[in-house]
């Protein structure tokens, strides 16, 4: 378990959330701050991915606290932490305020430790974030067989030094005769032992002033994150880290997506240099910050957006967001699945059709009624009636027995008056001893003898109206 490290806050940058600071053993056992932040409500319920934040030279954990908490926003876990010489972590000279640098390694030696030891509290994927001195590292790293990074973006990296009007040949050897006579260790600049600037209007970091001042007043709580101008040793290891990287073959199998942002008005770094260091990566891009000062982090808003848009382009390619709403939309499918159209427009009018085949399944209990009713009085009259009700057709032909007979008999009455009169009546009277005789028999109770019946009456009718005949 790592011991606890403590983090500056002031009222204008408070410590954000989910920060826990600790002390880690560096290379040679040198003692490191670093710090990890977690979302505590993160979008879609968990974290998106690492960042994994180097800040530039001079510069602390506290520095970036704004900027950590715009990456905790979009659901990121962030890893930052001070670079060995400056912040709170080990400075080896005993003049804190010297930037001071022994190469390359020993940075790049504290940077695999440190992944190495949050690796397991870094969710991936995972994406470097550096600016100036700490893209470089970074880049340096990656271009050295670090692979665990699935992109990276850098705010004004220091992929080539500004060397003040001189030329790199120049500076090189200037370099080398101050360590040639034992200068290494000293200020590179006469007044380089001045913890800070704190003229705005001289500054050549940002035009944002209140940023600025939050700089300045961060420093002021806790003087200890101050730092001075480098040393001819620091100079060393910059030109030759940025003469690695100006090697076309040590870049070319960084094979993930390298954003560059420029700073157009850049007063420290090379521009030229990182424009090629975008051409010699695989998918290197870059993009010029119109009007900015170096600190592009730190510069005001419309500045400062286009890293931030840049960096949103970035992670929705490699680290997308696990939002809640892509999880429940395999769960909506089914249901335009489960009742398709051409479905639910059949299924109201198979509905409609099963209540109209159902009706007739109430009828028939209904039938079961009757023929109960039916049976109190005559059993064989129960019989007729369902008889009647299921064909619709055949129950008014029942019925119509006596009524066609009538008609019947007025057509021929229409014709032969008198011997109308005299069929209807002997008719009447043989036709009610015949229905007697189809109540008292049994056997009558059958209607397909009764069916029959009025089928042959017609003929019996003829001889009926010749009966007469003879009378006269």
């Amino acid at each position: 378990m790592l011991d606890a490290a403590p983090l500056i806050a002031i009222p204008d940058a408070p410590v954000p959330e989910g920060a826990d600071a600790a002390w880690v053993a560096g290379a040679g056992g040198a003692r490191l701050r670093a710090a990890i932040f977690t979302p505590q409500k993160p979008p879609g319920g968990r974290a998106r991915g690492s960042i994994v934040l180097s800040g530039g030279r001079t510069e602390a954990i506290e520095k970036y606290f704004e900027v950590i908490d715009d990456f905790l926003e979009r659901g990121f876990v962030v890893l930052a932490h001070d670079w060995r010489g400056q912040g709170l972590s080990h400075r080896a000279l005993g003049d804190p305020l010297k930037g001071h640098a022994d190469g390359s390694k020993p940075f790049l030696d504290d940077f695999r430790i440190l992944l190495d030891t949050y690796a397991a509290r870094l969710p991936k994927p995972w994406v470097a974030v550096g600016h100036s001195m700490g893209g470089c590292l970074t880049l340096l790293a990656m271009a050295g067989g670090e692979h665990r990074f699935a992109g990276a973006i850098f705010s004004a990296p220091m992929l080539g030094v500004n060397t003040g009007g001189r030329s790199l040949a120049t500076a090189r050897m200037l370099v080398g005769l101050s360590k040639l006579f034992g200068r290494a260790k000293r200020y590179v600049l006469n007044d380089a032992g001045k913890p800070f600037d704190d003229a705005f209007d001289s500054n050549v970091l940002t035009h944002d002033r209140r940023r600025f001042a939050r700089a300045c007043a961060q420093l002021a709580a806790e003087p200890k994150l101050a730092l001075g101008g480098p040393t001819w040793g620091w100079l060393d290891f910059a030109l030759k880290a940025t003469a690695e990287l100006a090697r076309p073959e040590r870049l070319s199998h960084i094979t993930v997506p390298v954003i560059i942002l420029s700073a157009e008005h850049d007063k420290l770094v090379d521009n030229a240099a990182q424009q090629a260091a975008a051409r010699h990566l695989p998918q290197g891009k870059f993009i010029n910050v119109p009007g900015a000062y170096h600190e592009i982090l730190m510069e005001t808003d419309p500045m400062r957006n286009f890293f931030m848009k840049a960096f949103d382009a970035l992670t929705g390619r490699v680290a997308p967001t696990p939002a809640e709403p892509p999880k429940a939309a395999p769960a909506t499918p089914p249901k335009p699945i489960a009742v398709a159209p051409s479905m639910a427009t059949a299924a109201p009018a198979l509905a409609a059709k099963r209540p109209a085949a159902k009706k007739p399944g109430a009828k028939k209990p209904a039938a079961k009624k009757a023929p109960a009713k039916a049976a109190a009085a005559k059993k064989p009259a129960a019989a007729r009636k369902p008889a009647a009700k299921k064909p619709a057709a055949k129950k008014p032909a029942a019925k119509p027995a006596a009524v066609k007979k009538a008609p019947a008999a007025k057509k021929p009455a229409a014709k032969k008056a008198p011997a109308r009169k005299s069929a209807a009546k002997p008719a009447a009277a043989k036709k009610a001893p015949v229905a007697k005789k189809s109540v008292a028999k049994k056997p009558v109770a059958k209607k397909p003898v009764a069916k029959k019946a009025p089928a042959k009456k017609p003929a019996a009718r003829k001889p009926a109206a010749k009966k007469p005949a003879p009378k006269k």
